[in-house]
């Protein structure tokens, strides 16, 4: 998408996290309020507020060319609000000619000084949303999560806190929270959509492949429905602990258990973090499974997703006819296979469900999740996915999703480690890293992805979003999938030889874009 030139006054739509896009206006920041580091945004200030916010570019789109199409997705009655006080700006803009008077820090019309409200400033994660609420929404019971006050303002609108919202036009507009993608190989769409008819609307798309939309989620209550299924979660790190986070604050009953707690007891404070918000605590991953009807995974390799199962009070034993187990570590096919072979052995439901994205993305409940196995798991997990990620892929039979991820996370390695190259290389002719990087984010290779880890090198920042060892472990992976199906693997080779070399550098805990290291040292 071509990058939106905005200026000071420009009237915008901006998204702030997971949640409805907002009408706003750019507008100067206060002199002594920085700018975030690492990241090209503009300061906000919303219509029908005081709020005020730093936006990424990406986030923004201009505002009469949106107009309609947002309107079309938001309903409620603050957003109504919000719209309507962007009208009657632009009618008061119209009179003076189209000059712009504000009245903020400056006299009134005695030559008295107005005084000013000092600003809201608002995050991603913020918690002093509620002057948005709209009174007509319906009251929390002492039974419900407390949202966060941007959930409350999520619930403001049709759409609700869309995780999945497309900025592009789509020809299925009705539900934009989240979309479940069929591709399955083996089976017609219409013979497949059977056993979720009654729950689900599902609508024919023109690309062929068939889009499930949650009838009864975002688009109609204003939040996500969670299962009434005990859900169980086993592995809290990088990615673990965003998805869980966001389980429950999507109101799912989880119950949690972190595999480091057993060799590092002061790591049980970890688990006492979602023990807080409202999370329960299994001693042992049997435990976990015997108390849950559906228990995810998501663990560092191979030998962590088997030692997990087939290990001592492991996952096998406490797997009974009915129980669910979804995999969600990117691992190779062929543990999967095991994995789901041990489990279907025992009566068990498999599901594999690997997750393409980083720490940030599982934060804000923005994965991309790959699944593949039980179909009827897949459906069951319907409001999880919707929590914890913007959209889900079915993909068939067990082995699949994993073979998937590994293709792109292997694009993905390769991709860092050229640009890592490009940036030494330009470095080493004399040119501007900056300047470097200035060019390539106007061209088609623009991403947010390009940008960060690029502003992650530049500055000197490795804290991990993605951990270096785990893109090299999985660049391994799927050289070894390229050798069992005879195909050349010559890039990802290349790059897994880098990436072993910053490992050798002991960066191996850092994020995937220290392999920069492996070419300065």
């Amino acid at each position: 998408m071509a990058t939106v030139h905005l200026r000071i006054g420009d009237l915008v739509w901006g998204k702030l996290g997971r949640y409805p896009p907002w009408p706003g206006k750019v507008v100067s920041p206060p002199k002594d309020l920085k700018k975030p580091r690492g990241k090209k945004c503009h300061f906000v200030k919303f219509f029908g507020t005081e709020d005020h916010a730093w936006i990424k570019v990406e986030q923004l789109k201009p505002y009469h060319p949106h107009k309609e199409e947002m309107i079309k997705i938001n309903k409620g009655k603050r957003f109504q609000q919000a719209v309507d006080a962007v009208e009657d700006f632009l009618k008061k803009k119209e009179k003076q000619g189209g000059k712009e008077q504000s009245s903020e820090g400056k006299g009134d019309a005695k030559g008295k000084k107005s005084p000013t409200k000092p600003l809201k400033i608002l995050e991603e994660d913020d918690e002093d949303l509620s002057a948005l609420k709209d009174p007509s929404e319906k009251d929390l019971t002492d039974s419900d999560p407390e949202p966060s006050s941007l959930e409350r303002l999520g619930g403001l609108g049709t759409a609700g806190p869309v995780s999945g919202f497309k900025w592009e036009s789509s020809p299925v507009q009705d539900d934009p929270h989240f979309h479940h993608f069929l591709l399955s190989q083996t089976e017609k769409p219409a013979s497949s959509m059977e056993p979720i008819s009654k729950r689900l609307k599902i609508v024919e798309e023109d690309t062929g492949s068939t889009s499930i939309q949650a009838a009864d989620s975002t688009a109609i209550n204003g939040s996500i429905i969670p299962t009434d299924k005990r859900i169980g979660f086993l592995g809290l790190g990088l990615m673990g602990s965003g998805i869980v986070s966001n389980l429950l604050k999507m109101g799912h009953i989880v119950t949690v258990w972190n595999r480091t707690a057993e060799k590092v007891p002061q790591d049980n404070q970890h688990c006492d973090l979602f023990i807080q918000e409202g999370a329960r605590l299994g001693r042992t991953p049997a435990e976990v499974v015997s108390m849950c009807d559906i228990t995810f995974s998501c663990v560092s390799d191979p030998k962590a997703a088997r030692d997990l199962v087939l290990g001592p009070s492991g996952v096998l034993q406490g797997i009974r006819p009915g129980k669910c187990y979804v995999e969600m570590s990117t691992v190779d096919p062929e543990t999967i296979t095991e994995l789901s072979q041990v489990i279907t052995s025992r009566g068990g439901r498999f599901l594999e469900a690997p997750v393409a994205g980083s720490q940030q993305l599982s934060n804000e409940g923005m994965l991309v999740i790959l699944a593949a196995g039980d179909r009827t798991v897949y459906e069951d997990c319907s409001s999880c996915f919707q929590a914890m990620g913007k959209t889900s892929f079915f993909l068939g039979e067990a082995g699949n999703a994993a073979r998937m991820m590994l293709i792109l996370n292997m694009v993905q390695g390769s991709f860092m480690a050229t640009i890592a190259e490009g940036l030494t290389l330009a470095q080493a002719t004399g040119q501007s890293q900056q300047t470097f990087l200035d060019i390539l984010c106007q061209g088609q290779m623009a991403s947010t992805f390009v940008d960060q880890k690029c502003q992650n090198i530049l500055q000197g920042n490795f804290k991990p979003d993605y951990y270096l060892k785990h893109i090299q472990k999985d660049l391994r992976l799927a050289i070894s999938m390229g050798d069992t199906a005879n195909h050349p693997t010559p890039m990802a080779a290349a790059a897994n030889e880098v990436y072993k070399r910053a490992k050798a550098l002991d960066q191996s805990d850092n994020d995937m874009s220290a392999v920069y290291r492996a070419y300065i040292h």
